[in-house]
């Protein structure tokens, strides 16, 4: 029996935080169950029960425990199988400044992504047409986070300091999404948030998880002709 279940969605941003959160833990012993989320799955009543709100990803464990939202997930993971992507609890500053990347990602970065993903990219599987005003104001929002990102990465390796962590990774699908709705040059007009990435995605598991997406994505696309 795998040591816990993870319900997500193939090209969920969400999903693949907690995926390249488990490569870079080198974690393997799970179970990942696919929901369609064009066909409504996250809306099924037994993943309501799982997630009240009807969203993904969400995992539940042999013992009954069920937690949802991926920033939880991660850190619950990191903490109870000791990936070391977390400062140590005894380190007072390391974990303020985690919780101060942590707070940034989610507040100034995630939110300007989020629109721009739905509009460019799920609205086209809907096919439905992107609102470019939307678009336009949340590029500007992301333009200026990462041109104070270039400034203190210029000053430190990671987001939160000189050392990976779980930070990082959060932001991995989410610069990957920017990237599949063409907007390479908000990493690679930046030469210290370049220097940054290229760490973050060359690192081994991270590397091999997304290369491994890569190609199944390939297969599907030659697939449907």
């Amino acid at each position: 029996m795998p040591a816990f279940t993870l319900y997500g969605a193939r090209g969920s941003t969400n999903t693949d935080r907690v995926r390249l959160t488990l490569a870079e833990g080198g974690f393997t012993d799970y179970e990942l169950v696919v929901l369609n989320l064009g066909k409504g799955d996250q809306k099924s009543p037994d993943n309501m029960k799982r997630h009240p709100w009807g969203k993904i990803p969400n995992v539940t464990f042999p013992d009954g425990f069920t937690l949802y939202e991926s920033r939880a997930i991660c850190k619950y993971l990191v903490r109870k199988y000791n990936f070391p992507l977390l400062p140590a609890a005894s380190d007072i500053e390391g974990t303020a400044l985690f919780d101060q990347a942590e707070s940034v990602e989610t507040n100034y970065f995630a939110e300007p992504v989020g629109k721009i993903g739905f509009e460019k990219f799920a609205k086209k599987f809907m096919g439905l047409p992107p609102n470019e005003a939307v678009v336009t104001e949340a590029l500007k929002g992301v333009e200026a986070f990462f041109d104070i990102a270039e400034g203190l990465l210029q000053q430190r390796e990671y987001m939160a300091g000189n050392e990976f962590s779980l930070v990082d990774i959060y932001y991995i699908p989410l610069v990957q999404r920017l990237f599949a709705c063409g907007y390479t040059d908000v990493i690679f007009s930046r030469k210290a948030v370049t220097a940054w990435w290229q760490r973050c995605v060359n690192r081994p598991a991270i590397k091999t998880l997304l290369d491994g997406d890569k190609a199944a994505m390939a297969a599907a696309m030659a697939a449907r002709g």
